[in-house]
Parts: C-alpha cells; structure tokens; sequence
C-alpha cells in the first residue's frame, strides 16, 4: 500500500477537471489535505471539493486564472494559510492552443501557452521549494509536473507550441530535481499520452482521442485515473529516493 506523509497538504492546479480532478480524488483517499485551483466552471469545482469533503478529506477551492502571474503568486499563500505548511505541488493546468499546423498558430496563442504551461510553474514551483526546503527552515516536500509526451514528440501538424512548452516543463524538473535534492524537496514529472479530457475539445477537436486510437500500440486513449496513480505515488514516501524521474504513461507510445 503506498504510504503518506502525516499531515500531508498538496496543491493541485487545475484540480477540478480531468486529469486533476482524478488526481485529487486519488490524494485525498490516501489522506491529503487539498488546495484545488481552478479557472472556470464553479460549479463542477464545488461539486468535486463536496464529494471529497463528505470522505472526510480538507478540500479548499481557489478560482485563478494562472496566465496572471501575480495570481499565480498568490497560490501557496493561500494554501499555507489553511493549512499552515505545504509538502506537495502537482504543476497540473495547462493549455495546448489550438490544433493545427506550426504556421498557423498565432504567436499571441502561444504566448498564452506559455505563460500558462510553463511561466506559472516556474513561479509556483519557486514558491513551493522555497517553503519546503530543508535548508530553508521547511520540512521537504514532493513536486510533480505534468507534462505531455508531446515534449518528445514535437507533435508536427498538431501543436508544436504546446509540444516546446512541455519540454520546457520537463527541463524545469531536471534543474530543480538536482539543485534541490540535498534540500529534501523531490521533483518529478508525468507525462501522459493522449488521454479523455476535454482539452482537447477545447482544442478544438473533441474527437482526437478517438481518432489517434489506431497509432496507440495499446489501440485506446488513456483515461485520468489511469494517470493519477503515478502521481500518488511520487507523492508519497515510496518515491523518497525518486527524483528527476519522468514517469510515461502512454499506452506505448
């Protein structure tokens, strides 16, 4: 059974939806207390933190639109005052701009991108090491990114953008696991392979799990569950000699 750190707190941005809402229900059946951050739909994100509360799970909801980065400033403070300290961030929101070829996307779009897919981790993932090291007067913590296997890929014809942006994430771990290791703060990534969420539709091609099914070795897109679990377990004291590792979830690919 994978194990937790007593008195857990984790932060998962973009916790509502998806991938992060699967996360989050992961997390708080194995005892963390949750900071949920999310941009839009209230309601789905008061439905989530109601289920999980009625597990007994400490659920905080934070609406923040993390393409403002002095928003996304905002976050750990918020999670340090409700819960007092803070020892996990899953780096889970993000945006891929719309699907199409390099030469048709718009560099405002891709300036979008990356604030959202990479400058916003930069800072909350500052943030969190800064409270969490050890050299620093914290107690350690874990930080897990979410990455794509797009960083691998360059997704021609699709979203490069969004393909450069996850590997800036993936880099973003490397440099922060290694400079970060003696001061009890672990730094991973996962990375997906197409999954059923609706980024894609808002992508603007709903069907796209569908219709990249046949290049999957294993015939189907994943779904969130199927994600989550990594995540728990990078979380956890399990992974505690794991870190700059990128865990691949991708049905082969």
């Amino acid at each position: 059974m994978t194990s937790v750190v007593p008195s857990s707190a984790t932060i998962i941005t973009g916790g509502t939806r998806g991938i992060g809402a699967a996360i989050a229900e992961r997390l708080a059946g194995s005892g963390h207390s949750l900071l949920l951050t999310y941009r839009n739909r209230d309601d789905e994100a008061i439905a989530l933190a109601e289920r999980l509360r009625a597990r007994g799970a400490h659920v905080e909801l934070l609406r923040v639109d993390l393409a403002h980065l002095d928003a996304a400033a905002e976050v750990l403070p918020t999670a340090i005052a409700h819960f007092g300290t803070v020892t996990g961030l899953v780096n889970n929101a993000g945006i891929t701009g719309r699907i199409g070829g390099f030469l048709d996307a718009p560099i405002e779009e891709s300036e979008l991108v990356f604030r959202v897919n990479v400058l916003a981790p930069m800072v909350l993932t500052r943030d969190a090491i800064r409270h969490m090291s050890t050299e620093l007067g914290g107690r350690g913590g874990s930080i897990v990114n979410i990455s794509s296997g797009a960083a691998t890929s360059g997704s021609p014809n699709r979203y490069v953008p969004y393909s450069m942006s996850k590997a800036a994430l993936n880099v973003l771990t490397l440099g922060t696991a290694k400079e970060f290791a003696r001061a009890g703060v672990r730094v991973n990534t996962v990375s997906p392979g197409t999954t059923r969420t609706e980024i894609h539709a808002d992508a603007g091609r709903p069907n796209a799990p569908e219709e990249r099914a046949a290049s999957i070795p294993m015939g189907r897109a994943g779904e969130p569950h199927e994600i989550a679990g990594a995540v728990v377990y990078l979380l956890s004291e399990d992974a505690s000699y794991t870190t700059g590792a990128d865990i691949r979830i991708s049905g082969g690919n």
